[in-house]
C-alpha cells in the first residue's frame, strides 16, 4: 500500500471514529457558538426588539453558505416580527420535515444581571445570556444543523423546512400560527420538531431520562382587577383595592388545582417510577392509583417539574396599584398566568379562578392572544397527544443509548406551552425533541441570569445533526 492510500485510508478510520463517538465534532461546535453569539447580541424582545433583525441575520448565514434566494424567505405580519423559513431540498421520496424554533426572548432588565443578557458570556462551563436555553440555543443548532449539511452536500430523503418565527412568548404575532394560516405552502410537512425545551433531565449532573414532548399544556392570561372610590390617605377605610386583590392572590396561592393525569403523563410516571428508589419511586406508584394517592401527590409536587405535570397551574406575574403615594389607591391589577392541562379551557380555568379568589370585588378577565380582554375565556382546549411511530421512535432510542447510556425514552407532556399547539391544530404531528441536557434544580429559562452548560449546548448541537441525518437516511454529494 502506498503512502497516499494509507493516508486516505487513515482520514477515513479517523472520519468513522468520529462519527460513532458520542463527542460533539470541534469544528461544529465552534460554529454553533458563533451563530448563538449573533443570535444572543440582537435584542428580540417584545418591547424594543427586533425579530426581522435575527431572521436576516440567519438568512444572511444561510445565503452565504449557498442557499439560493427561492429557498429563503423572511415575511411575517410587521416590520419588527417577520419570520425566516428555509428550505433544504431531499430527493423527496417523503413528505417533508418542518423544525421550528422562536426567536423571540421575554424582557431581560439589564441592572437585575450580573451580565449583559444580550451578549454572550462563557463563565465558569456555562453560556449566560438572554435565550440561551429558551431558546436562541435550539435556533443555533437548527442553523448549524442546515450550514452542515448544505457544507457537506448532504441529499436527504425527503425536504427539511427550518421555521425560525416571532412572539412564541405571548406576543401578539404569533408567527408558527401566522405561516399555518398565512403561507401554509411555505411550511406544510408530514410532521414537525420542535426545539423549544430542554430533553434530558439531570440529577447532579447524573442523567435520568430523557423526555419526549408529545402533547402540552394550554397557555392563558388572565387579567384580576379592583376599584374603589379611593380618597385621602390619613383617612384610611376598611375597603381598599390593594388589600382586596391581594388577599384573593394569597388564596390563589394556597390553591392547587386537582391532580389529573392522562395518557402521556400516566405513561411517564409508569416509566419512571422503576428508576426511583424509596419514597420517591413509592410515590410515583400511588399517584397511578385511582384514585391517586392524596399525600404521595403533595410530596411529588414540592419537585417544580412534577409538580407541574400533575396539576394545571395558575401563578401572579404581575402587580400594579394605586396613583399616588398619599392616596387611597382607585385601582389594582394583576396578570394571573396558567398553564392549563389538556382537555380543559381557558373558559373553564377563569371559572376556578372566580372560584378560588372568593371574591365579587375582585374581576377575571381573559386576555387572548392579541391583548383583547374579556369577560370570557376561550374555548379552546390543547390538542391529544401525538402518537409515536417506531420509524422516528426507534432511531431517538439508538442515538439517546449511544449519547446519554442507560437512560430511558418517555414521551411527556410539556409544562410550558409551545408552538405545537398550531402546528397541531394544522394537522401536523408535532414532537418536542432536542438534545439538551439540564439538570432539574437549575432551569433558568425567563429567569435573571438564564445559563446554560456549554457542553450540554455543544451535545445538543450534535445530537440533532446526528438524528436528522438517520431519521432521512440521505447521501452526500462530493
Amino acid at each position: 500500500m502506498n503512502r497516499k492510500s494509507i493516508l486516505a485510508l487513515g482520514l477515513i478510520c479517523t472520519s468513522i471514529a468520529a462519527a460513532s463517538s458520542a463527542e460533539p465534532d470541534p469544528a461544529a461546535s465552534a460554529l454553533a457558538r458563533d451563530v448563538l453569539r449573533e443570535l444572543i447580541s440582537i435584542n428580540t424582545t417584545d418591547s424594543v426588539g427586533s425579530v426581522t433583525r435575527a431572521a436576516e441575520a440567519m438568512r444572511a448565514r444561510l445565503h452565504a453558505a449557498g442557499f439560493p434566494d427561492a429557498d429563503l424567505h423572511v415575511l411575517g405580519p410587521n416590520e419588527r416580527k417577520k419570520n425566516l423559513v428555509v428550505r433544504l431540498h431531499g430527493t423527496g421520496a417523503h413528505r417533508p420535515i418542518l423544525l421550528i424554533g422562536h426567536l423571540d426572548v421575554v424582557e431581560a432588565p439589564r441592572l437585575e444581571w450580573s451580565t449583559d443578557p444580550f451578549e454572550l458570556t462563557e463563565r465558569d462551563g456555562y453560556f449566560y445570556g438572554r435565550g440561551v436555553s429558551d431558546m436562541k440555543d435550539g435556533d443555533a443548532i437548527l442553523v448549524t444543523t442546515l450550514l452542515r449539511f448544505k457544507r457537506e452536500g448532504f441529499k436527504p430523503d425527503r425536504d427539511l423546512i427550518v421555521a425560525l418565527t416571532a412572539d412564541e412568548e405571548g406576543g401578539r404575532s404569533n408567527g408558527v400560527e401566522w405561516l399555518v394560516k398565512e403561507h401554509r405552502d411555505l411550511i406544510d410537512a408530514e410532521w414537525v420538531i420542535n426545539e423549544d425545551s430542554e430533553s434530558v433531565y439531570m440529577r447532579h449532573d447524573v442523567p435520568e431520562e430523557y423526555q419526549l414532548g408529545a402533547t402540552e399544556k394550554l397557555y392563558a392570561d388572565y387579567l384580576l382587577s379592583t376599584a374603589n372610590p379611593g380618597g385621602h390617605s390619613s383617612l384610611p377605610v376598611p375597603q381598599n383595592a390593594i388589600y382586596e386583590l391581594t388577599a384573593g392572590l394569597a388564596r390563589l396561592q394556597q390553591y392547587r388545582f386537582p391532580v389529573e393525569l392522562n395518557a402521556v403523563t400516566r405513561a411517564y410516571f409508569e416509566r419512571m417510577a422503576p428508576r426511583q428508589t424509596g419514597e420517591r419511586a413509592a410515590d410515583m406508584r400511588a399517584i397511578l392509583r385511582s384514585p391517586p394517592d392524596e399525600a404521595a401527590a403533595q410530596r411529588l409536587s414540592q419537585d417544580p417539574l412534577d409538580n407541574a405535570l400533575l396539576h394545571t397551574t395558575c401563578v401572579a406575574t404581575r402587580l400594579s396599584a394605586g396613583q399616588a403615594n398619599n392616596a387611597l389607591p382607585q385601582a389594582a391589577t394583576a396578570i394571573v398566568n396558567c398553564r392549563i392541562l389538556p382537555g380543559h379551557s381557558g373558559e373553564e380555568t377563569r371559572q376556578e379562578l372566580i372560584r378560588v379568589l372568593a371574591d365579587p370585588h375582585i374581576r377575571v378577565q381573559y386576555v387572548a392572544d392579541d391583548g383583547q380582554v374579556s369577560d370570557r375565556g376561550t374555548d379552546r382546549k390543547s390538542m391529544p397527544a401525538t402518537a409515536l411511530v417506531p420509524e422516528y421512535l426507534q432511531p431517538l432510542e439508538a442515538l439517546v443509548g449511544q449519547m446519554w447510556p442507560g437512560i430511558p425514552v418517555i414521551p411527556t407532556m410539556s409544562v410550558g406551552a409551545s408552538d405545537d399547539i398550531y402546528t397541531r391544530a394544522g394537522g401536523m404531528p408535532s414532537y418536542i425533541i432536542t438534545g439538551i441536557a439540564i439538570n432539574r434544580d437549575d432551569i433558568r429559562d425567563h429567569a435573571r441570569d438564564e445559563r446554560l452548560e456549554v457542553r450540554s449546548f455543544y451535545r445538543g448541537n450534535e445530537f440533532i445533526y446526528r438524528y436528522l441525518e438517520s431519521i432521512t437516511s440521505g447521501a452526500r454529494t462530493p
